[in-house]
């Protein structure tokens, strides 16, 4: 069968280029192997948050007190109704996907596709020709081999999502965004967490200032972050226990815990699609694209985790319309991946855009900061969440460069740098752009003002 596009994977770059082709009247296939909305909807982004969001609940319930409420008997989570609510989440959106695609026309393939020339895919042995191929496979968890995983004792973020109950300990490697979420989630349900990060800081990729805060947050929980720190080896012991061979800053040292989660980051998933075969160049285990995300074979593109580009879905999604509109003869612009947006769902909450003081400095460039604690914030105040800051850099020129925001519910609060940086604000535009009160979006405006030299409320 012959379609004008054909579409490998149905995550959030392979599914919203599948709408985006049909919105432009192609039709469309896409070809999936597993549940429609690939890992995001089904074992990442979406049942992560529906689990974190329960382990707030149960949060509020413990502190309920402080608000003048009072609970007879006591707060307890029941982990396997957490993670039953947190499936049925990933159901109800992966059925939204289903949903969206018969809306759109466009055929559901189901199996495993893989690319055998200029517009020709072969799934599980049928094969189907197009004009055009979009490679979306994403990617999974990355496994090392000093840390074999067995799905039970040593395991990955999928297992993670559906444990049978909760361990008494648990050792968490690597510490953005998948280990700390996962972190925060187990020490909050009152599970003995140890984070262990290679890099100097937790959270390697953020501000530095952020990175500090959230340790002190990670403490509160009474889990333990070890930076600086290398695992040598893992293994499984007689009874059970998981020994963790470690030398950090205390030099080597053996921990043990019920369950150590691997979180070292993600592995494209470019096995056995065909790429070796049709000579499709591929650079450092990522799929080599120009920038309309063509491959080195004509007719064949490639979005999302699957090249060099951050690994994340509003990205996959960003590069798979301009990669429609490309094909389809229109002229899109080009991606600004200076200025994606960064979330983690911790409690306080990491939202981040643009360089980094770090790296702003490393490069030699004049800026400058605004900062506006959450203690000075009334509505934080008010919700009883002080924790954390918000932080604004911006350029010899006035205009935003970075933001870094830590407190509760900032990542619904990175849309207004987000949209600033791209336009070029200033500080002085943000500062004297009227913010509603009371919000812990004035703490936005706030920073501004500080960077300006006229804060009011510090």
């Amino acid at each position: 069968m012959k379609y004008d596009i054909i579409v490998i994977g149905s995550g959030p770059g392979g599914y919203v280029a599948a709408i985006r082709a049909a919105q432009l009247g192609k039709r469309v296939a896409v070809v999936e192997r597993a549940e429609l909305g690939g890992v995001c909807l089904n074992w990442g982004c979406i049942p992560t948050k529906a689990l974190l969001k329960s382990a707030q609940v149960y949060t509020y319930c413990k502190n309920a007190a402080h608000y003048g409420v009072e609970i007879t008997g006591e707060a307890k989570p029941d982990f396997a109704k957490i993670v039953a609510r947190s499936r049925t989440v990933a159901d109800t959106m992966s059925k939204g996907v289903a949903f969206l695609m018969k809306k759109n026309n466009i055929d559901i393939i189901n199996g495993f596709g893989r690319v055998t020339g200029r517009g020709a895919v072969d799934v599980d042995g049928t094969a189907y020709e197009a004009d055009a191929v979009i490679l979306a496979t994403g990617a999974r968890p990355r496994e090392m081999p000093f840390m074999p995983v067995d799905g039970e004792r040593v395991i990955t973020s999928k297992q993670a999502l559906t444990l049978p109950a909760l361990p008494e300990s648990m050792i968490v490697v690597g510490s953005g965004a998948i280990g700390s979420e996962f972190a925060y989630l187990y020490a909050s349900l009152g599970v003995k967490v140890t984070v262990i990060e290679y890099l100097p800081q937790m959270m390697p990729l953020e501000d530095e200032e952020v990175a500090k805060q959230m340790e002190r947050s990670f403490r509160k929980l009474r889990a333990t972050v070890l930076t600086s720190t290398n695992v040598k080896s893992v293994t499984v012991n007689a009874e059970g226990k998981c020994s963790v061979e470690i030398e950090g800053k205390k030099g080597a040292e053996t921990l043990v815990a019920d369950i150590v989660l691997s979180a070292v980051g993600i592995k494209s998933n470019i096995e056995n699609i065909g790429l070796e075969e049709c000579g499709i160049v591929v650079e450092r285990d990522k799929i080599k694209v120009d920038e309309h995300y063509m491959t080195s074979l004509e007719g064949v593109y490639a979005i999302g985790d699957i090249i060099a580009t951050p690994a994340l879905a509003h990205v996959a999604s960003a590069e798979a319309i301009h990669c429609v509109e490309h094909i389809c003869g229109l002229a899109p612009a080009a991606v600004d991946y200076s200025t994606v947006p960064s979330c983690m769902f911790t409690s306080p909450e990491v939202a981040s855009v643009g360089v980094t003081e770090q790296k702003a400095r490393e490069a030699g460039i004049e800026y400058r900061v605004g900062r506006f604690p959450f203690t000075a914030s009334g509505k934080a105040t008010a919700a009883g969440d002080r924790d954390g800051f918000v932080k604004l850099i911006f350029d010899a020129d006035d205009k935003l460069m970075g933001a870094h925001l830590v407190g509760a519910n900032v990542t619904e609060m990175l849309g207004e740098p987000t949209l600033a940086k791209a336009l070029g604000a200033t500080a002085h535009g943000i500062a004297h752009t009227i913010h509603a009160h009371p919000t812990m979006n004035e703490g936005i405006m706030e920073a501004a003002e500080a960077a300006s030299g006229a804060a009011i409320h510090l």
